[in-house]
């Protein structure tokens, strides 16, 4: 039997998948700055199809569904955007649970504070027209009916309290008669009944009894790990996984940091030292290129506290005694190259040993460095000084956030959400692995690792992704080591090869070992030719979305038709199931036109007042020209410009009330509010902007894997030929085609165009359509007529393999597009042309072909 996840597609398919509309109650209330990123959209796109549709393999109620995510991919944004659909579905009480009280409280932050830098919401909830609270409630007695009643526990206390009543705790009691949806993170914890086959009394069994007490109860589990190796454990998870986003799928779509082993066979300080000089290289890297990052080291130990502690107070005495010699003999033995590269920025910098010292001791000063080890203490002080270590721990990254070293054991496995950790340090040197597979300790690295490993954010320039790597295909560059997670430890070859196994084996670490390094040049006859010299490459950028030329609603394309609203009406009869009815005068149903500034303008201010989207500021800023709520009333380009039909009996027509025109009202602003969002976007394309071609195109280094298909260099093909620029081509079997086509074609060019010239893009720009969504074109084709007006044409083209034609859809719309256009910009004497041809596929090769004829005809 197929997993949940996998018949959503069987039975509906990837595309009509990615169809479903994602109400504006998650997307509006959702914080802007967390942008939902395309897995999370999917993740909600699941749910709902799952809820709304019957098919074959659809869950029983009462739904138990699991969400089976990579740490650091926004489970916690997924729990709170299905708490809004849920809401808006009529459910009320949730109950979140978990197996740890520092996960509670990072995510009662995410949830309630809306000072928390991590909170989820915007600042106002507003579902159908009406501000939702978020409650924290300590039992379902306290619960409304008007907002989000969230309990908040463990799964030990949920267990306790529900098998031990007590005063004031939840009891099964509260469980009946009210529909429910329970949250269940770390949700792996739950299944040790299942696993063991005793699930009477276990925590699972608690959980499970709360969940059938009520047919339309819903339980939702989240968790980076699910185990498939257990039998009843995959018979169990099948009809429950309905979305699988798994470390692997993470880091291939850029999300995490990569990952970096530095083994040496220095003791344990000299490790410590390297990692401090690593910390602060990053540090002043970023500050050059005016990026604001405090990186932080963390130090393992491996079994206790008392260990933990030890290795603290040793770090702070290396700290004291830090001296240049320390950093010398660093400088002179480590042959691990990037930290010759840190050496050499700092005497590029004039940065000396003396002030690499100075800053190091700065930055990690006594009161700079963490303790994160549980501590079962009942002494107040240090349950206080436990909350004060939970929460420097969960806002590391917070400007005023002073920790630079954190030291622990075993707590931060799980539920640790960081992204400026850069740095492990492992401080022991055995191995627990038998037979070359990894033991428990090698294990749990892995998954500390995993932590460590997500993204931290940053942009070199506006419009760029800060959530995703930037250096893939430019190794070489210095500001890769801003998406590298390194771990330190000692040389031992049966030890890295069993982490390497583990860290595979989780997805989120490719072994160097099945990768080739490849030098990617430009030819030097390139590089002599005037066009490189003096040439330019055009593309645009992604800006915010201006809304400076949109004066009405029809600028907006907000729908002018009557709004419609029925009136209600006590109007009624009682008839034989089998008798004809006539309809009286009195009952029959009329219509009626109104028009807005018919209407008393104080109704139409309070129903604007109900909803924050029509907020003097919200307005504004899709209507930079309104200038105040009077004239959005006022103007027909505005509200004036509108109708509402009523319709009713004609008694009731006549007797339209206070109340009426305010549902009415409210309905119409709710259609408004759905159209404007419907046909707006955050972001858009520039317009076109130029840059030198010498300084786009550069010589690179680039990282392939062996024996694919990339690795084949094309070199017998393109290696001689004046027209391709690069020495060697590493793209895809249907690239590959597309050159080959092109040399075939190049002698029929050759005869209308000089300075031929065919560019493979390896991520040096990028173009942005009207929604501003990125698109990178494979290759760049220049040639410049020889006859008439001498232009230079700039082709973007795009090879496209059959199982991406259909997903891409949008990307050949847009080449499309820049065809239709064809953009002629003048600079000093040379004229050029922006156009583009639709996708190349090996199939539709002739009809390209033709294409790409006429497009340079043109």
């Amino acid at each position: 039997m197929a997993f949940l996840y996998d018949i959503l597609v069987q039975e509906f398919g990837k595309r009509a998948i990615a169809q479903v509309t994602v109400p504006n109650h998650i997307t509006d209330n959702l914080k802007s700055g967390f942008g939902q990123r395309p897995y999370q959209i999917e993740a909600f796109q699941r749910f709902i199809l799952c809820d709304s549709e019957d098919f074959g393999g659809k869950p029983k109620r009462p739904f138990h569904l699991l969400y089976n995510m990579a740490t650091g991919s926004g489970k916690t944004l997924i729990m709170a955007g299905l708490m809004l659909h849920l809401y808006q579905k009529g459910y009320r009480n949730f109950l979140f649970f978990v197996n740890s009280n520092n996960i509670i409280q990072k995510t009662k932050d995410n949830f309630l504070n809306p000072q928390a830098s991590k909170y989820l919401f915007n600042d106002k909830i507003v579902i159908d027209g009406k501000e939702v609270l978020i409650k924290e409630i300590e039992n379902f007695e306290e619960a409304d009916i008007q907002n989000i009643n969230l309990k908040f526990t463990t799964i030990q206390q949920l267990h306790i309290d529900l098998n031990n009543t007590k005063e004031n705790s939840v009891t099964y009691e509260d469980f009946k008669d009210k529909k429910l949806v329970l949250i269940a993170d770390e949700a792996h914890h739950l299944v040790a009944g299942t696993r063991s086959g005793k699930l009477f009394g276990s925590w699972e069994d608690t959980v499970k009894k709360i969940h059938d007490s009520n047919f339309e109860n819903i339980l939702l589990e989240f968790t980076a790990t699910i185990d498939t190796e257990t039998a009843e454990l995959v018979k169990h998870y099948q009809d429950k996984v309905i979305f699988k986003y798994d470390l692997a799928e993470f880091r291939k779509d850029k999300y995490s940091k990569e990952i970096n082993l530095i083994r040496s066979l220095y003791d344990e300080q000299e490790r410590i030292i390297q990692a401090l000089i690593l910390n602060l290289y990053r540090q002043e890297l970023a500050t050059s290129n005016n990026i604001n990052l405090k990186p932080v080291i963390l130090f393992k130990a491996k079994k206790t506290i008392a260990e933990s502690e030890k290795n603290k107070e040793n770090f702070h005495k290396l700290i004291d005694d830090f001296s240049v010699a320390m950093v010398e003999k660093i400088h002179k033995t480590s042959t691990v190259p990037i930290v010759q590269k840190a050496f050499r920025f700092f005497e590029a910098k004039g940065i000396s040993a003396n002030e690499i010292v100075k800053r190091i001791q700065a930055n990690f000063r006594f009161e700079n460095c963490l303790s994160a080890n549980e501590s079962d203490s009942k002494d107040k002080k240090k349950q206080q000084e436990g909350a004060e270590s939970d929460r420097l721990l969960n806002t590391l990254e917070e400007p005023n956030n002073p920790i630079r070293a954190v030291f622990a054991v075993q707590k931060l496995n799980e539920g640790w959400d960081v992204l400026n950790l850069f740095d492990i340090v492992r401080l022991y040197e055995d191995r627990d692995g038998k037979n070359g597979k990894p033991g428990k300790t090698t294990l749990s690295e892995a998954q500390l690792i995993g932590r460590g490993a997500r993204y931290y954010p940053f942009a070199l320039e506006e419009g760029q992704d800060k959530f995703t790597r930037k250096f893939d295909d430019d190794i070489s560059n210095d500001l890769k080591t801003l998406e590298e997670l390194y771990y330190h430890t000692k040389e031992d070859s049966r030890y890295i090869s069993e982490l390497k196994k583990a860290l595979v084996d989780s997805g989120i670490y490719e072994d160097d070992e099945n990768l080739v390094t490849k030098q990617l040049t430009l030819k030097m006859d390139f590089k002599e030719t005037d066009f490189y010299r003096d040439g330019h490459v055009f593309y645009n950028k992604k800006l915010p979305k201006s809304f400076d030329n949109i004066k009405s609603f029809a600028d907006l394309g907000v729908n002018r038709t009557n709004y419609r609203h029925t009136l209600s009406s006590g109007v009624g009869r009682m008839t034989s199931a089998f008798a004809g009815a006539d309809i009286t005068e009195s009952e029959a149903i009329k219509a009626k036109d109104t028009k807005l500034t018919e209407i008393r303008k104080n109704t139409i201010r309070f129903a604007l007042s109900q909803n924050p989207f029509f907020y003097f500021d919200s307005l504004s800023h899709y209507f930079p020209s309104v200038g105040s709520l009077s004239n959005f009333i006022e103007s027909t380009a505005f509200l004036a410009g509108l109708e509402i039909t009523f319709s009713g009996t004609a008694d009731r027509l006549k007797e339209i009330n206070h109340f009426d025109y305010l549902q009415a009202l409210n309905g119409l602003l709710q259609s408004i509010e759905a159209d404007i969002k419907s046909n707006s976007t955050e972001y858009e394309g520039s317009d076109y902007i130029k840059e030198p071609i010498h300084k786009v195109f550069k010589d690179k280094e680039i990282k392939v894997y062996k024996d694919s298909e990339r690795a084949d260099r094309q070199e017998t093909l393109v290696a001689n030929e004046p027209w391709y620029v690069y020495n060697a081509n590493y793209g895809t079997s249907e690239e590959k085609k597309f050159v080959e086509l092109f040399s075939r074609r190049f002698e029929g060019l050759n005869q209308k165009f000089e300075n031929i010239y065919l560019i493979r893009n390896e991520r040096e720009i990028k173009i942005f359509d009207k929604l501003g969504r990125a698109f990178e074109p494979d290759f760049l084709l220049f040639c410049k007529q020889l006859g008439g007006e001498q232009m230079t044409f700039q082709v973007f083209i795009e090879p496209k393999g059959n199982h991406l034609l259909g997903h891409d859809k949008w990307k050949e719309d847009f080449l499309k597009e820049i065809r239709t256009e064809q953009k002629t910009i003048k600079i000093h004497t040379d004229t050029y042309l922006i156009t583009a041809v639709p996708f190349y596929n090996y199939n539709n090769e002739n009809e390209f072909k033709k294409t790409l004829e006429n497009t340079l005809n043109e």
